[in-house]
């Protein structure tokens, strides 16, 4: 519509012209058979079926059957009568101007409320001279258990996730899961041989919490990452949790020293900094038949636990550690901290036991007991070792649970 008006302001659409007595040419158009008006004064004259002018512009012309078209209008033809109808070109921009102001108002978009989320597109950003990626993430329904209060599989979760955005952010990410250009050139890829969490606050339904992640060396040829969760409205501290990496090629699947190439990727981003936690070096027991407490087999991975390296997930293996720890221990008390070492990988057509023993209380006294440590172990039908680690286990305080009486 607006180019047509435009076009029109310099190519006037035909109109009739004045001979030298002053009288109007006729303008012959289509056939409008059917149509009739009537005569009045300053308007256009339809006759149907009349015959066609002779002469238009001096050439002769014959289109029979065509309408004769007669303007009595007598105005003078001026440059004013041949502008577009400049409304319509307001109107254009007008629209064009809200559409962009709408756009502009979405790029600047910020919170009403304290407890929305400040990321809104849940995206993350890098903060503290580029070193730190921080991402903002909502607690949906389908995170929480029956105490109503995030999983221990959502923290992880969250964590797991924060660390391969921040690879992305960083430009580093190449076709791998977390891997570096170079890393896939080498067929390199992370995995993680040792995790500490302490959870001081577990969030429930509809919080925000804000998780901060960064890097740093570890030893000669690892990689630290540290993670601190906190509540995004009032800034307290939820989680703290440490992790150690190394690299691993992903043909052979066995440890790999880390290449100067890849390395000079990564070291621009390493934080100088002490661990956010400190490392529990208390040597985690060996378990077996014997000692064990509870122990559950027949654990399978399934098509959906597998990452894109074709191994288990890490989230996957606490989810299985728990399998086994006693249901009177995990309805009355929350998980306080945990360490994991991880000593070898699983692939779909594994089968695992979960071991669990319990330590610092009697079997019989959980629902009723205080603090309640553990022990673990995940390893494969054959016994060799997946996963050892230990729990730390706190009494929950009092909630409201949900009437399901009604």
């Amino acid at each position: 519509m607006v180019a047509t008006s435009a076009t029109s302001s310099f190519f006037p659409l035909p109109s009739s012209s004045l001979d030298p007595n002053g009288k109007t040419n006729k303008v012959t158009s289509t056939n409008f058979s059917g149509l009739s008006s009537t005569p009045s004064s300053g308007r256009m004259k339809v006759k149907p079926n009349a015959q066609a002018p002779s002469k238009i512009n001096g050439k002769k012309v014959s289109l029979p059957g065509s309408a004769h078209i007669v303007k009595t209008d007598n105005a003078p033809r001026t440059f004013i009568n041949q502008l577009p109808d400049w409304s319509m070109l307001l109107a254009a921009i007008t629209t064009v101007f809200l559409a962009a102001e709408k756009q502009w108002m979405m790029l600047d978009w910020k919170p009403r409320r304290s407890d929305m989320i400040m990321d809104p597109f849940g995206l993350g950003r890098i903060v503290q001279d580029g070193l730190v990626f921080r991402q903002n993430f909502s607690i949906r329904s389908y995170e929480i258990g029956a105490d109503r209060s995030a999983s221990i599989e959502t923290v992880m979760n969250h964590l797991q996730e924060t660390a391969l955005n921040h690879v992305k952010s960083a430009g580093l990410l190449g076709d791998g899961f977390g891997s570096t250009p170079e890393m896939v050139k080498k067929n390199l890829i992370w995995v993680v041989t040792r995790m500490q969490v302490v959870v001081d606050k577990y969030p429930t339904w509809g919080d925000v919490v804000e998780v901060d992640t960064w890097v740093s060396k570890s030893g000669k040829n690892g990689m630290r990452r540290d993670w601190l969760v906190r509540d995004c409205n009032t800034g307290e501290i939820l989680t703290r949790a440490s992790s150690v990496w190394v690299m691993m090629n992903k043909l052979t699947r066995r440890l790999s020293k880390l290449p100067e190439e890849v390395r000079g990727e990564i070291e621009p981003y390493f934080v100088n900094s002490d661990p956010i936690l400190a490392e529990d070096s208390r040597k985690l027991t060996k378990l077996d038949d014997n000692t064990a407490d509870y122990v559950r087999s027949g654990l399978t991975p399934r098509w959906s636990d597998l990452d894109v390296n074709q191994h288990v997930n890490n989230v996957k293996y606490i989810g299985w550690i728990l399998e086994s720890a006693p249901v009177e221990m995990m309805e009355k008390h929350k998980l306080k901290s945990m360490t994991l070492e991880y000593r070898r990988e699983c692939g779909r057509d594994s089968v695992l036991q979960s071991l669990t023993a319990v330590s610092g209380c009697d079997i019989g006294n959980l629902g009723t007991a205080g603090e309640v440590e553990c022990q673990h172990l995940l390893r494969l039908q054959d016994g060799a070792e997946v996963v050892k680690g230990r729990t730390v286990w706190s009494s929950k305080t009092p909630t409201t649970t949900w009437d399901t009486t009604s």
